[in-house]
Protein backbone atom coordinates (compact mmCIF):
# COMPACT_ATOMS: atom_id res chain seq x y z
CA UNK A 1 0.00 0.00 0.00
CA UNK A 2 3.00 2.29 -0.45
CA UNK A 3 2.55 5.60 -2.23
CA UNK A 4 -1.11 6.19 -1.38
CA UNK A 5 -1.69 9.82 -0.41
CA UNK A 6 -4.40 12.44 -0.48
CA UNK A 7 -3.71 16.16 -0.88
CA UNK A 8 -5.71 17.92 1.83
CA UNK A 9 -5.74 21.69 2.09
CA UNK A 10 -2.66 21.84 -0.11
CA UNK A 11 -0.58 19.26 1.79
CA UNK A 12 0.06 15.60 0.93
CA UNK A 13 -1.05 13.21 3.66
CA UNK A 14 -0.18 9.53 3.73
CA UNK A 15 -3.13 7.15 3.39
CA UNK A 16 -1.21 3.90 3.01
CA UNK A 17 -2.38 2.27 6.25
CA UNK A 18 -6.04 2.98 5.67
CA UNK A 19 -8.57 0.15 5.40
CA UNK A 20 -10.67 -0.05 2.21
CA UNK A 21 -13.74 0.34 4.43
CA UNK A 22 -12.55 3.54 6.13
CA UNK A 23 -14.66 6.46 4.99
CA UNK A 24 -13.11 9.71 3.87
CA UNK A 25 -14.83 11.39 6.84
CA UNK A 26 -13.25 9.08 9.40
CA UNK A 27 -9.82 9.37 7.81
CA UNK A 28 -10.00 13.18 7.83
CA UNK A 29 -10.97 13.21 11.49
CA UNK A 30 -8.11 10.89 12.45
CA UNK A 31 -5.87 13.41 10.67
CA UNK A 32 -7.08 16.08 13.09
CA UNK A 33 -9.48 17.75 10.66
CA UNK A 34 -12.61 17.51 12.77
CA UNK A 35 -14.70 20.24 11.14
CA UNK A 36 -16.62 17.70 9.03
CA UNK A 37 -19.12 15.81 11.20
CA UNK A 38 -21.31 12.74 10.95
CA UNK A 39 -24.98 13.52 11.30
CA UNK A 40 -26.92 10.85 9.44
CA UNK A 41 -24.33 8.48 7.89
CA UNK A 42 -26.43 8.20 4.72
CA UNK A 43 -25.83 11.43 2.79
CA UNK A 44 -28.95 13.35 3.82
CA UNK A 45 -27.72 16.05 6.21
CA UNK A 46 -24.52 17.45 4.66
CA UNK A 47 -22.67 17.95 7.95
CA UNK A 48 -19.78 15.96 6.45
CA UNK A 49 -19.43 17.94 3.19
CA UNK A 50 -15.98 18.71 1.79
CA UNK A 51 -14.65 20.11 -1.49
CA UNK A 52 -12.92 17.96 -4.10
CA UNK A 53 -11.24 19.09 -7.33
CA UNK A 54 -13.09 17.31 -10.15
CA UNK A 55 -12.55 17.48 -13.94
CA UNK A 56 -14.31 20.28 -15.80
CA UNK A 57 -13.28 19.62 -19.37
CA UNK A 58 -9.78 18.52 -20.40
CA UNK A 59 -8.04 21.72 -19.27
CA UNK A 60 -9.97 22.78 -16.19
CA UNK A 61 -11.27 21.62 -12.84
CA UNK A 62 -14.22 22.45 -10.64
CA UNK A 63 -14.51 22.55 -6.87
CA UNK A 64 -17.26 20.05 -6.14
CA UNK A 65 -18.98 19.48 -2.81
CA UNK A 66 -19.32 15.86 -1.71
CA UNK A 67 -20.54 13.94 1.31
CA UNK A 68 -17.44 12.51 2.98
CA UNK A 69 -19.44 10.04 5.10
CA UNK A 70 -20.11 7.72 2.14
CA UNK A 71 -17.05 7.12 -0.09
CA UNK A 72 -13.95 5.18 1.02
CA UNK A 73 -10.90 7.33 1.66
CA UNK A 74 -8.80 5.23 -0.73
CA UNK A 75 -11.03 6.38 -3.60
CA UNK A 76 -9.31 9.79 -3.24
CA UNK A 77 -5.75 8.57 -3.71
CA UNK A 78 -3.89 11.37 -5.51
CA UNK A 79 -6.89 13.71 -5.35
CA UNK A 80 -7.19 17.22 -3.88
CA UNK A 81 -9.56 17.77 -0.97
CA UNK A 82 -10.34 21.02 0.84
CA UNK A 83 -12.09 21.02 4.21
CA UNK A 84 -13.77 23.86 6.08
CA UNK A 85 -10.51 24.38 8.02
CA UNK A 86 -8.56 24.68 4.78
CA UNK A 87 -10.77 27.30 3.16
CA UNK A 88 -9.47 29.97 5.50
CA UNK A 89 -5.83 28.92 5.43
CA UNK A 90 -5.70 28.42 1.65
CA UNK A 91 -7.85 31.30 0.37
CA UNK A 92 -8.30 33.57 3.39
CA UNK A 93 -4.99 35.47 3.15
CA UNK A 94 -5.77 36.77 -0.35
CA UNK A 95 -8.65 38.77 1.19
CA UNK A 96 -6.46 40.15 3.96
CA UNK A 97 -7.88 38.05 6.81
CA UNK A 98 -7.88 34.54 8.19
CA UNK A 99 -11.45 33.77 7.13
CA UNK A 100 -12.63 32.77 3.68
CA UNK A 101 -15.33 35.14 2.28
CA UNK A 102 -17.95 32.41 2.76
CA UNK A 103 -16.93 31.98 6.39
CA UNK A 104 -16.92 35.74 6.94
CA UNK A 105 -20.46 36.17 5.59
CA UNK A 106 -21.76 33.25 7.66
CA UNK A 107 -20.22 34.77 10.79
CA UNK A 108 -21.38 38.32 10.12
CA UNK A 109 -24.96 37.34 9.31
CA UNK A 110 -25.53 34.88 12.14
CA UNK A 111 -25.52 31.80 9.95
CA UNK A 112 -24.30 29.52 12.75
CA UNK A 113 -25.71 28.69 16.16
CA UNK A 114 -24.62 25.33 17.58
CA UNK A 115 -22.14 25.04 14.70
CA UNK A 116 -22.51 21.31 14.08
CA UNK A 117 -23.74 21.70 10.50
CA UNK A 118 -21.76 24.86 9.70
CA UNK A 119 -18.59 23.30 8.19
CA UNK A 120 -20.76 21.33 5.74
CA UNK A 121 -22.73 24.43 4.80
CA UNK A 122 -19.46 26.31 4.34
CA UNK A 123 -18.13 23.73 1.86
CA UNK A 124 -21.35 23.48 -0.16
CA UNK A 125 -21.57 27.26 -0.23
CA UNK A 126 -17.95 27.54 -1.34
CA UNK A 127 -18.55 25.16 -4.25
CA UNK A 128 -21.33 27.44 -5.48
CA UNK A 129 -19.16 30.52 -4.76
CA UNK A 130 -16.55 29.16 -7.20
CA UNK A 131 -19.05 27.91 -9.82
CA UNK A 132 -17.59 29.19 -13.11
CA UNK A 133 -20.86 30.45 -14.62
CA UNK A 134 -22.18 32.20 -11.49
CA UNK A 135 -22.63 35.85 -12.33
CA UNK A 136 -24.27 38.70 -10.37
CA UNK A 137 -27.67 39.56 -11.82
CA UNK A 138 -27.61 36.65 -14.23
CA UNK A 139 -28.50 33.02 -13.67
CA UNK A 140 -27.11 29.86 -15.06
CA UNK A 141 -29.21 27.81 -17.43
CA UNK A 142 -31.47 25.99 -15.03
CA UNK A 143 -33.36 22.83 -15.78
CA UNK A 144 -37.03 23.43 -16.27
CA UNK A 145 -37.91 26.99 -15.31
CA UNK A 146 -35.11 29.54 -15.43
CA UNK A 147 -33.24 30.49 -18.56
CA UNK A 148 -29.87 32.11 -19.16
CA UNK A 149 -30.04 35.82 -18.52
CA UNK A 150 -33.17 35.78 -16.37
CA UNK A 151 -32.93 38.27 -13.55
CA UNK A 152 -33.04 36.87 -10.04
CA UNK A 153 -34.80 39.72 -8.27
CA UNK A 154 -38.12 37.84 -8.35
CA UNK A 155 -36.68 34.34 -7.86
CA UNK A 156 -36.64 33.33 -4.19
CA UNK A 157 -34.35 30.38 -4.92
CA UNK A 158 -31.61 32.31 -6.69
CA UNK A 159 -29.97 35.43 -5.32
CA UNK A 160 -29.08 38.70 -7.05
CA UNK A 161 -25.46 37.52 -7.03
CA UNK A 162 -26.39 34.41 -9.05
CA UNK A 163 -26.16 32.08 -6.04
CA UNK A 164 -28.39 29.06 -6.60
CA UNK A 165 -29.89 27.93 -3.28
CA UNK A 166 -30.22 24.39 -4.64
CA UNK A 167 -26.48 24.15 -4.06
CA UNK A 168 -27.41 23.84 -0.36
CA UNK A 169 -30.32 21.42 -0.79
CA UNK A 170 -28.40 18.56 0.84
CA UNK A 171 -27.40 20.56 3.93
CA UNK A 172 -29.73 20.56 6.93
CA UNK A 173 -29.71 22.96 9.87
CA UNK A 174 -31.67 22.14 13.01
CA UNK A 175 -31.31 25.27 15.13
CA UNK A 176 -30.17 28.43 13.30
CA UNK A 177 -32.93 28.59 10.73
CA UNK A 178 -32.25 29.05 7.06
CA UNK A 179 -32.81 32.77 6.58
CA UNK A 180 -29.39 33.95 7.89
CA UNK A 181 -27.71 31.18 5.89
CA UNK A 182 -29.53 32.35 2.78
CA UNK A 183 -28.61 35.95 3.58
CA UNK A 184 -24.94 34.94 3.79
CA UNK A 185 -25.15 33.14 0.45
CA UNK A 186 -26.80 36.08 -1.27
CA UNK A 187 -24.24 38.54 0.13
CA UNK A 188 -21.26 36.85 -1.52
CA UNK A 189 -19.45 38.69 -4.27
CA UNK A 190 -17.10 37.21 -6.85
CA UNK A 191 -13.80 35.56 -5.87
CA UNK A 192 -10.74 37.79 -6.06
CA UNK A 193 -8.41 37.23 -8.99
CA UNK A 194 -5.67 36.38 -6.49
CA UNK A 195 -7.75 33.63 -4.87
CA UNK A 196 -5.67 30.42 -5.17
CA UNK A 197 -8.77 28.22 -5.17
CA UNK A 198 -10.18 30.19 -8.08
CA UNK A 199 -6.88 29.93 -9.93
CA UNK A 200 -6.81 26.18 -9.29
CA UNK A 201 -9.87 25.77 -11.51
CA UNK A 202 -7.85 26.95 -14.51
CA UNK A 203 -5.73 23.78 -14.42
CA UNK A 204 -6.68 20.15 -15.03
CA UNK A 205 -7.91 18.02 -12.17
CA UNK A 206 -5.36 15.64 -10.64
CA UNK A 207 -4.62 12.60 -12.81
CA UNK A 208 -6.19 9.30 -11.86
CA UNK A 209 -3.97 7.00 -9.79
CA UNK A 210 -4.37 3.28 -10.23
CA UNK A 211 -4.60 2.33 -6.59
CA UNK A 212 -4.02 -1.24 -5.49
CA UNK A 213 -3.91 -2.61 -1.95
CA UNK A 214 -3.08 -6.10 -0.74
CA UNK A 215 -3.77 -8.14 2.36
CA UNK A 216 -7.22 -8.67 3.90
CA UNK A 217 -9.91 -6.54 2.28
CA UNK A 218 -8.67 -5.03 -0.96
CA UNK A 219 -9.23 -1.82 -2.93
CA UNK A 220 -8.43 -1.71 -6.64
CA UNK A 221 -8.62 1.02 -9.26
CA UNK A 222 -7.68 -0.34 -12.68
CA UNK A 223 -6.27 1.59 -15.61
CA UNK A 224 -8.67 0.23 -18.24
CA UNK A 225 -12.16 -1.18 -18.54
CA UNK A 226 -10.73 -4.47 -19.81
CA UNK A 227 -8.75 -4.88 -16.57
CA UNK A 228 -11.84 -4.17 -14.50
CA UNK A 229 -13.88 -6.73 -16.45
CA UNK A 230 -11.16 -9.32 -15.95
CA UNK A 231 -11.23 -8.76 -12.18
CA UNK A 232 -15.02 -9.02 -12.18
CA UNK A 233 -14.82 -12.36 -13.97
CA UNK A 234 -12.10 -13.71 -11.69
CA UNK A 235 -13.54 -12.27 -8.46
CA UNK A 236 -17.36 -12.31 -8.49
CA UNK A 237 -17.35 -11.07 -4.89
CA UNK A 238 -16.03 -7.66 -6.05
CA UNK A 239 -18.27 -4.67 -5.22
CA UNK A 240 -18.16 -1.84 -7.71
CA UNK A 241 -17.49 1.67 -6.40
CA UNK A 242 -18.50 4.79 -8.31
CA UNK A 243 -20.25 7.45 -6.23
CA UNK A 244 -20.68 5.10 -3.23
CA UNK A 245 -24.00 6.78 -2.42
CA UNK A 246 -25.62 3.35 -2.01
CA UNK A 247 -22.59 1.28 -0.99
CA UNK A 248 -21.69 3.84 1.68
CA UNK A 249 -25.08 3.40 3.35
CA UNK A 250 -24.60 -0.37 3.37
CA UNK A 251 -21.19 0.02 5.01
CA UNK A 252 -22.39 2.61 7.53
CA UNK A 253 -25.78 1.30 8.56
CA UNK A 254 -25.80 -2.36 7.58
CA UNK A 255 -22.13 -2.93 8.48
CA UNK A 256 -21.35 -4.51 5.12
CA UNK A 257 -17.63 -5.23 4.61
CA UNK A 258 -17.05 -6.37 1.01
CA UNK A 259 -13.75 -8.25 0.61
CA UNK A 260 -12.94 -6.42 -2.63
CA UNK A 261 -13.83 -2.88 -3.70
CA UNK A 262 -13.31 -2.17 -7.40
CA UNK A 263 -13.39 1.54 -8.29
CA UNK A 264 -14.75 2.27 -11.77
CA UNK A 265 -15.77 5.92 -11.49
CA UNK A 266 -12.81 7.32 -13.42
CA UNK A 267 -12.67 4.81 -16.30
CA UNK A 268 -12.83 6.87 -19.48
CA UNK A 269 -14.80 4.16 -21.29
CA UNK A 270 -17.64 4.74 -18.78
CA UNK A 271 -17.54 8.53 -18.95
CA UNK A 272 -18.72 9.28 -22.50
CA UNK A 273 -21.57 11.60 -23.46
CA UNK A 274 -22.52 11.80 -27.12
CA UNK A 275 -25.31 12.82 -29.48
CA UNK A 276 -25.70 11.50 -33.00
CA UNK A 277 -28.55 11.34 -35.50
CA UNK A 278 -30.19 8.36 -33.87
CA UNK A 279 -29.48 8.42 -30.12
CA UNK A 280 -28.00 9.96 -27.00
CA UNK A 281 -25.42 7.84 -25.16
CA UNK A 282 -24.63 8.55 -21.51
CA UNK A 283 -21.69 6.86 -19.81
CA UNK A 284 -22.63 4.90 -16.70
CA UNK A 285 -19.90 6.47 -14.51
CA UNK A 286 -20.70 10.12 -15.22
CA UNK A 287 -22.14 11.77 -12.14
CA UNK A 288 -25.67 13.09 -12.40
CA UNK A 289 -24.34 16.65 -12.11
CA UNK A 290 -21.97 16.01 -15.02
CA UNK A 291 -24.80 14.56 -17.09
CA UNK A 292 -27.00 17.55 -16.26
CA UNK A 293 -24.33 20.01 -17.39
CA UNK A 294 -23.46 17.95 -20.46
CA UNK A 295 -27.02 17.56 -21.69
CA UNK A 296 -27.71 21.26 -21.01
CA UNK A 297 -31.47 20.77 -21.22
CA UNK A 298 -31.42 18.89 -24.54
CA UNK A 299 -33.37 16.00 -22.99
CA UNK A 300 -36.20 17.91 -21.27
CA UNK A 301 -37.54 14.94 -19.30
CA UNK A 302 -34.15 14.39 -17.66
CA UNK A 303 -33.89 18.14 -17.12
CA UNK A 304 -37.06 17.87 -15.01
CA UNK A 305 -35.74 14.83 -13.18
CA UNK A 306 -32.35 16.10 -12.03
CA UNK A 307 -33.46 18.84 -9.59
CA UNK A 308 -35.77 16.33 -7.89
CA UNK A 309 -33.15 13.60 -7.59
CA UNK A 310 -31.88 13.61 -3.98
CA UNK A 311 -29.66 16.69 -3.43
CA UNK A 312 -26.79 18.47 -5.13
CA UNK A 313 -24.34 16.75 -2.77
CA UNK A 314 -25.65 13.34 -3.85
CA UNK A 315 -25.89 14.24 -7.55
CA UNK A 316 -22.26 15.34 -7.46
CA UNK A 317 -21.31 11.71 -6.74
CA UNK A 318 -24.19 9.44 -7.83
CA UNK A 319 -24.25 7.92 -11.32
CA UNK A 320 -26.95 6.69 -13.67
CA UNK A 321 -25.20 3.33 -13.83
CA UNK A 322 -25.29 2.96 -10.07
CA UNK A 323 -28.90 4.08 -9.71
CA UNK A 324 -30.05 1.58 -12.35
CA UNK A 325 -27.86 -1.26 -11.12
CA UNK A 326 -29.18 -1.18 -7.56
CA UNK A 327 -32.58 -2.04 -8.97
CA UNK A 328 -34.53 -0.12 -6.33
CA UNK A 329 -38.25 0.10 -7.17
CA UNK A 330 -38.21 3.70 -5.96
CA UNK A 331 -35.10 4.83 -7.83
CA UNK A 332 -35.87 8.06 -9.67
CA UNK A 333 -33.93 7.59 -12.91
CA UNK A 334 -35.59 4.35 -14.09
CA UNK A 335 -39.14 5.72 -14.63
CA UNK A 336 -37.79 8.66 -16.65
CA UNK A 337 -35.59 6.41 -18.76
CA UNK A 338 -38.46 3.96 -19.28
CA UNK A 339 -40.56 6.81 -20.64
CA UNK A 340 -37.68 7.71 -22.96
CA UNK A 341 -37.59 4.09 -24.25
CA UNK A 342 -33.97 3.80 -23.12
CA UNK A 343 -31.74 0.78 -23.52
CA UNK A 344 -28.72 -0.15 -21.47
CA UNK A 345 -25.39 -1.44 -22.71
CA UNK A 346 -23.93 -4.34 -20.75
CA UNK A 347 -20.32 -5.29 -21.35
CA UNK A 348 -18.04 -8.16 -20.35
CA UNK A 349 -14.94 -9.86 -21.67
CA UNK A 350 -17.28 -11.63 -24.11
CA UNK A 351 -18.37 -8.32 -25.68
CA UNK A 352 -21.40 -6.05 -25.40
CA UNK A 353 -25.14 -6.53 -25.53
CA UNK A 354 -27.96 -3.99 -25.54
CA UNK A 355 -31.06 -4.59 -23.43
CA UNK A 356 -34.27 -2.51 -23.37
CA UNK A 357 -34.67 -1.07 -19.90
CA UNK A 358 -38.27 -2.31 -19.91
CA UNK A 359 -36.88 -5.87 -20.04
CA UNK A 360 -33.94 -5.36 -17.68
CA UNK A 361 -35.51 -5.98 -14.27
CA UNK A 362 -36.70 -9.46 -13.39
CA UNK A 363 -37.67 -9.01 -9.73
CA UNK A 364 -36.98 -7.00 -6.60
CA UNK A 365 -33.41 -5.72 -7.04
CA UNK A 366 -32.83 -8.41 -9.65
CA UNK A 367 -32.00 -8.03 -13.34
CA UNK A 368 -30.75 -9.84 -16.41
CA UNK A 369 -27.22 -8.54 -15.79
CA UNK A 370 -24.82 -11.40 -15.15
CA UNK A 371 -22.25 -11.23 -12.32
CA UNK A 372 -19.35 -10.65 -14.72
CA UNK A 373 -21.18 -7.94 -16.69
CA UNK A 374 -20.90 -4.19 -16.19
CA UNK A 375 -23.43 -1.54 -17.13
CA UNK A 376 -21.38 0.61 -19.51
CA UNK A 377 -23.86 3.17 -20.88
CA UNK A 378 -27.48 4.24 -21.26
CA UNK A 379 -28.85 4.95 -24.75
CA UNK A 380 -31.88 7.12 -25.48
CA UNK A 381 -33.33 6.99 -29.01
CA UNK A 382 -33.96 10.16 -30.98
CA UNK A 383 -36.10 12.04 -31.84
CA UNK A 384 -37.58 12.75 -28.42
CA UNK A 385 -41.29 12.98 -27.68
CA UNK A 386 -42.82 16.43 -27.98
CA UNK A 387 -44.37 16.58 -24.50
CA UNK A 388 -42.77 15.12 -21.38
CA UNK A 389 -43.11 15.40 -17.60
CA UNK A 390 -41.67 13.88 -14.45
CA UNK A 391 -43.72 13.83 -11.25
CA UNK A 392 -42.21 12.81 -7.93
CA UNK A 393 -44.55 12.38 -4.99
CA UNK A 394 -42.67 12.43 -1.69
CA UNK A 395 -42.98 13.87 1.81
CA UNK A 396 -40.39 16.58 1.13
CA UNK A 397 -40.00 18.70 -1.96
CA UNK A 398 -36.28 17.90 -2.29
CA UNK A 399 -33.76 15.45 -0.85
CA UNK A 400 -36.29 12.70 -0.27
CA UNK A 401 -37.22 9.21 -1.43
CA UNK A 402 -40.21 8.80 -3.74
CA UNK A 403 -43.50 7.39 -2.60
CA UNK A 404 -44.52 7.34 -6.27
CA UNK A 405 -42.79 8.62 -9.38
CA UNK A 406 -44.33 9.01 -12.83
CA UNK A 407 -42.63 9.90 -16.10
CA UNK A 408 -44.61 10.52 -19.28
CA UNK A 409 -43.48 11.04 -22.89
CA UNK A 410 -46.28 11.88 -25.33
CA UNK A 411 -46.49 12.53 -29.06
CA UNK A 412 -49.76 13.92 -30.44
CA UNK A 413 -50.46 14.41 -34.18
CA UNK A 414 -53.65 16.02 -35.41
CA UNK A 415 -55.20 15.84 -31.97
CA UNK A 416 -54.67 12.08 -31.74
CA UNK A 417 -52.17 10.28 -29.53
CA UNK A 418 -49.52 8.97 -31.87
CA UNK A 419 -47.31 7.42 -29.18
CA UNK A 420 -47.03 7.49 -25.41
CA UNK A 421 -44.68 5.88 -22.94
CA UNK A 422 -45.18 5.99 -19.18
CA UNK A 423 -42.63 4.87 -16.58
CA UNK A 424 -43.67 4.23 -12.99
CA UNK A 425 -41.75 3.86 -9.74
CA UNK A 426 -42.91 2.90 -6.26
CA UNK A 427 -45.91 0.82 -7.33
CA UNK A 428 -44.34 -2.59 -7.94
CA UNK A 429 -41.29 -4.65 -7.00
CA UNK A 430 -39.45 -3.05 -9.92
CA UNK A 431 -39.78 0.13 -11.97
CA UNK A 432 -42.36 -0.64 -14.68
CA UNK A 433 -43.91 0.61 -17.89
CA UNK A 434 -47.63 1.39 -17.71
CA UNK A 435 -48.39 -0.70 -20.79
CA UNK A 436 -52.15 -0.95 -20.21
CA UNK A 437 -52.46 2.82 -19.87
CA UNK A 438 -50.33 3.38 -22.94
CA UNK A 439 -52.57 1.05 -24.93
CA UNK A 440 -55.71 2.83 -23.75
CA UNK A 441 -54.32 6.17 -24.98
CA UNK A 442 -52.62 5.24 -28.25
CA UNK A 443 -54.72 6.08 -31.30
CA UNK A 444 -57.29 7.96 -29.23
CA UNK A 445 -58.09 11.69 -29.31
CA UNK A 446 -56.19 13.70 -26.71
CA UNK A 447 -59.30 14.84 -24.86
CA UNK A 448 -60.41 15.10 -21.26
CA UNK A 449 -62.73 12.10 -21.67
CA UNK A 450 -59.96 9.93 -23.11
CA UNK A 451 -57.56 10.90 -20.36
CA UNK A 452 -60.16 10.39 -17.60
CA UNK A 453 -60.70 6.83 -18.83
CA UNK A 454 -56.96 6.21 -19.11
CA UNK A 455 -56.40 7.64 -15.62
CA UNK A 456 -58.70 4.96 -14.25
CA UNK A 457 -56.61 2.34 -16.03
CA UNK A 458 -53.41 3.89 -14.69
CA UNK A 459 -54.68 3.69 -11.12
CA UNK A 460 -54.70 -0.08 -11.54
CA UNK A 461 -51.12 -0.38 -12.83
CA UNK A 462 -48.60 -2.30 -10.77
CA UNK A 463 -49.06 -3.87 -7.35
CA UNK A 464 -48.73 -1.00 -4.85
CA UNK A 465 -48.36 -1.82 -1.15
CA UNK A 466 -48.86 -0.10 2.19
CA UNK A 467 -45.57 0.95 3.78
CA UNK A 468 -44.03 3.73 5.85
CA UNK A 469 -44.06 6.18 2.92
CA UNK A 470 -47.61 5.77 1.61
CA UNK A 471 -50.60 3.48 1.46
CA UNK A 472 -51.54 1.46 -1.60
CA UNK A 473 -54.71 3.55 -2.00
CA UNK A 474 -52.70 6.77 -1.91
CA UNK A 475 -50.30 5.46 -4.55
CA UNK A 476 -53.23 4.51 -6.78
CA UNK A 477 -54.71 7.96 -6.35
CA UNK A 478 -51.41 9.58 -7.26
CA UNK A 479 -51.14 7.51 -10.44
CA UNK A 480 -54.58 8.68 -11.50
CA UNK A 481 -53.87 12.28 -10.58
CA UNK A 482 -50.52 12.38 -12.37
CA UNK A 483 -52.09 11.62 -15.74
CA UNK A 484 -54.88 14.15 -15.18
CA UNK A 485 -52.30 16.77 -14.22
CA UNK A 486 -50.21 16.00 -17.29
CA UNK A 487 -53.26 16.53 -19.51
CA UNK A 488 -54.11 19.84 -17.84
CA UNK A 489 -50.53 21.11 -18.14
CA UNK A 490 -49.90 20.03 -21.72
CA UNK A 491 -53.21 20.45 -23.57
CA UNK A 492 -52.93 24.27 -24.04
CA UNK A 493 -49.45 23.95 -25.57
CA UNK A 494 -50.49 21.10 -27.83
CA UNK A 495 -53.57 23.01 -29.03
CA UNK A 496 -51.47 26.10 -29.72
CA UNK A 497 -49.09 24.00 -31.81
CA UNK A 498 -51.87 22.73 -34.13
Amino acid sequence: MDGIEIFVNGQARDCSRTSPHTRLLDWLRTEGLTGAKEGCAEGECGACAVLVARPDGPEGSRWTSLNSCLPPALAFDGQEVVTAEGLGTVAGPCSGEDLHPVQREMADRGGSQCGYCTPGFICSMAAEYYRPDRRPGQGRKETGTREVGEQHATDHECGPNGFDLHALSGNLCRCTGYRPIRDAAYALGNPLDADPLLDRQNRPAPPVKHTRTDGGARFLRTETLAEALKIMQESPEARLVAGATDLGVEVNLRHSRPPLLLAIDRLEELRTLSFDDGRVEIGAALTLSEVERGLDGRVPLLAQLFPQFASRLIRNAATLGGNLSTGSPIGDSAPALLALDATIVLCSLDGEREVPLSEYYTGYRQSVRKPHELLRAVRIPLPLAESTAFYKISKRRFDDISSVSVAIALQVAGGVVNSVRIGLGGVAATPIRAFATEESLTGQPWTADTVATAAGVMAGEGTPIDDMRASALYRQAMLRQALLKFHAENTPALEAAK
